[in-house]
């Protein structure tokens, strides 16, 4: 098995072979989604304090707060798959 890492912004980097979905923090359920999963100590805030753009829910049920868009965290994971090298 492959290992392919996602950079997720600020140095922070994600395993995207366990990545369900990247969404945007905006709706109502993923808010939930968010409390929830701070009120069971699975939440990881990778933002470094800025605003939360991008909300990236894991295999694991791990959620992981990203500062960058969703789009751009998408994209890098399409370059990754492809097996080209990212540079962004």
């Amino acid at each position: 098995m492959d290992i392919q890492l996602i950079n997720i912004g600020f140095g922070n980097i994600v395993s995207a072979n366990r990545v369900v979905a990247i969404v945007s923090p905006e709706s109502a359920p993923i808010k939930r989604i968010i409390t929830d999963a701070r009120d069971r100590g699975q939440l990881i805030d990778a933002t470094y304090g800025r605003r939360t753009r991008a909300v990236i829910i894991t295999d694991s049920s791990h959620i992981i707060l990203s500062a960058i868009q969703p789009e751009t965290v998408a994209h890098r994971f399409v370059i990754s798959k492809d097996g080209q090298s990212s540079t962004a």
